[in-house]
């Protein structure tokens, strides 16, 4: 009964964390924002799914200036067509060999579950993505977007002041992988570095929100 007894306690705990984490905010206060007018504002989107959220910073001059390297590695920022660069990040051995749950495998899940190396992967779309499906949409001032520009462009690792590609790694023609910043674990994976750049951004998330679905429900009790 003992072990039985211990799995119980473990599974109330957990369960205690994830409603704790996503219902104590961070920052614990809300920040005193100034009046901006609706033409200062730029929306970006939280895309969630099963396992894994990405953020969706819209194209213009500004955001093409700013993520111009990545042409030259084959995502094509600057293409006229490209209305939005998808960013993630992630666990390397889960992220690159699971592109779809068909794909899964014992050691890239191991991998997950203790520590990994992380990577981050960029991609874009030329579709309307506010319109689908698992996508929650946020306005920021410009401070903010640019706070979250300065954010996803230091979770990049460099070499000779270089972002680095991995070679071979992107799930179609137009995205790719590179080398990040940090560890991944399951405590503190994709989720909770979403979270992170969106409070860069100024939109408050829970303390803790190593799920989709504790991060997205918080989203919508702070914001």
């Amino acid at each position: 009964m003992r072990p039985a007894r211990f799995a119980l306690r473990a599974m109330l705990l957990l369960l205690l964390m994830l409603v704790g984490g996503a219902v104590i905010p961070r920052p614990l206060l809300a920040p005193v924002e100034a009046s901006s007018g609706s033409a200062d504002l730029r929306r970006i989107l939280v895309l969630s799914g099963p396992i894994h959220t990405d953020i969706a910073i819209p194209l213009d001059d500004t955001t093409r200036s700013a993520f111009s390297f990545l042409d030259a590695t084959g995502v094509p920022v600057g293409h006229p067509q490209a209305r939005w660069l998808i960013v993630g990040w992630g666990g390397r051995a889960f992220y690159l060999e699971t592109p779809t749950w068909a794909d899964l495998k014992p050691l890239p899940v191991l991998r997950a579950l203790t520590i990994d190396s992380s990577v981050l992967h960029m991609d874009v779309a030329g579709y309307d993505l506010a319109s689908q499906p698992g996508v929650a949409a946020f306005d920021v001032d410009q401070k903010s977007f640019a706070k979250l520009i300065a954010f996803v462009a230091g979770s990049f690792a460099t070499e000779a002041g270089a972002v680095v590609a991995i070679p071979g790694a992107a799930y179609g023609p137009h995205d790719r992988f590179f080398e990040a910043r940090g560890f991944f674990n399951v405590l503190f994976g994709c989720n909770t570095w979403t979270a992170g750049a969106l409070r860069a951004a100024g939109i408050r998330s829970g303390l803790w929100t190593p799920l989709p679905q504790s991060l997205v429900f918080s989203l919508r009790l702070f914001n």
